[in-house]
């Protein structure tokens, strides 16, 4: 009578839902300036431990929350120069340069694209 109780108590249990493979996952952006702050802030922390990939995936995350993050553009472009990426670089330094022409980096960038090819 036990036995057959417990495979009862089985059968009633609902299936358990399949693990959620997280690069499957479509984020969906929305102007977020403070999640676009937070980005940033673990984007500068993985460029301080010198991991450059990981610190522009953040800054690139920061983009997508707030396309005019003039920020978050200059940091990209350090990061993709600390890879070797000149064309990368050259093309988050020119964002940056395009929302902030009279930014307080704006000399220190352009001086770095002077020097890209």
């Amino acid at each position: 009578m036990l036995l057959a109780a417990g495979a009862w108590a089985q059968e009633q249990k609902p299936p358990e839902p399949p693990e959620e493979d997280q690069s499957l996952i479509v984020k969906e952006y929305a102007f977020n300036p403070l999640q676009a702050q937070k980005e940033l802030q673990i984007g500068n922390y993985y460029f301080k431990t010198g991991s450059y990939r990981a610190a522009v995936n953040r800054f690139r995350e920061a983009t997508k929350w707030n396309e005019n993050y003039a920020e978050a553009y200059r940091r990209m472009g350090e990061a993709y120069d600390k890879l070797k990426d000149p064309a990368a670089a050259r093309k988050a330094y020119q964002k940056y340069l395009e929302l902030e022409p009279n930014g307080k980096e704006a000399a220190q960038v352009r001086k770095r694209l002077s020097g890209k090819t």
